[in-house]
């Protein structure tokens, strides 16, 4: 009996069967108005009951949908960060499996093609390796920034500083990071978005900013992960709505935040430099243990 009881439940509330109820009662109260009017009947108090329900029906339908819809971009934003996770990390597993390893066995066979050529090849050969050499260097370096896989194994600190010196290697950009407190224990959803932010806001400094000197900030307090990123650059003007008006790496680092129910600011001016932060509020759980942390 409960079990009946329990599926009926389900049945009233999905919106399907609420839609096809709706269209039911419409076509009856249509149907019963027009023979009463063609019959010239008073009307009876049961069609009326059964106008009221038709409205009621109608009503309950629009709200649902009203509902559904202002939940709507939230989920679309979700489902596409997760898409776009899952696609990096496919493109990083085929460039370290299947690249990387063809052009391993590549650099080999030119290592023992090079010890059995005449002299006056050996310098041609010599710079074949040297190019393999360099193009496994940055295959290798492009799947770990498609997958950092080292945000499980050293923390979110340690990834950030090794992908600021892989990135900021070759660059006339003077880099700084600074972390006084511990990381420990930080959600990984958290990290993976405090990483991908940092790496777009990089990106867009080597791109566009022109800058000499780089900040990024770590700080671990009672309200949640603050990131903090400044650069010296030529700066902008930051947009209202950043993904209407082209600024789709500003909108997706916004995004990240915003699903974590975190805040990112923008303090940017033409020729003043751009300063970003993002803060990512702790879970009830871990935010007992944010309390408790002390720098080191």
């Amino acid at each position: 009996m409960y079990a009946s009881i329990k599926s009926f439940k389900l049945w009233a509330l999905s919106k399907n069967n609420a839609r096809w109820l709706t269209a039911l009662l419409c076509i009856s109260s249509v149907a019963g108005n027009l023979a009463v009017y063609f019959n010239a009947m008073a009307l009876p108090t049961l069609l009326l009951a059964l106008n009221l329900a038709t409205v009621i029906g109608v009503w309950y339908v629009q709200r649902r949908s009203g509902d559904s819809i202002n939940f709507q971009p939230r989920e679309l934003a979700e489902h596409m960060l997760e898409v776009q996770e899952t696609e990096r990390h496919r493109l990083s597993r085929e460039l370290h499996d299947d690249i990387g390893q063809m052009l391993t066995a590549a650099k080999l066979q030119s290592d023992w093609l090079q010890r059995r050529m005449p002299t006056e090849l050996s310098k041609h050969f010599s710079l074949l390796c040297t190019t393999l050499d360099e193009t496994l260097a940055k295959v290798r370096d492009v799947s770990a920034i498609l997958n950092p896989r080292q945000l499980a194994s050293l923390g979110l600190e340690e990834s950030l500083r090794a992908h600021l010196l892989r990135t900021l290697v070759d660059t006339p950009v003077h880099w700084s990071m600074e972390c006084h407190q511990r990381l420990a224990g930080i959600p990984e959803e958290m990290a993976v978005a405090a990483f991908r932010i940092t790496q777009e806001a990089v990106t867009n400094v080597l791109r566009h900013a022109a800058a000499e000197n780089l900040l990024v900030r770590l700080q671990r307090s009672p309200e949640g992960l603050l990131l903090q990123i400044d650069d010296d650059g030529v700066g902008f003007a930051p947009a209202e709505n950043p993904g209407q008006q082209g600024q789709c790496g500003m909108a997706g680092m916004a995004e990240r935040a915003a699903l974590l129910d975190g805040t990112l600011t923008v303090h940017s001016h033409p020729g003043k430099g751009t300063q970003i932060k993002a803060l990512f509020p702790w879970a009830p759980g871990v935010r007992e243990r944010a309390n408790t942390s002390k720098a080191l």
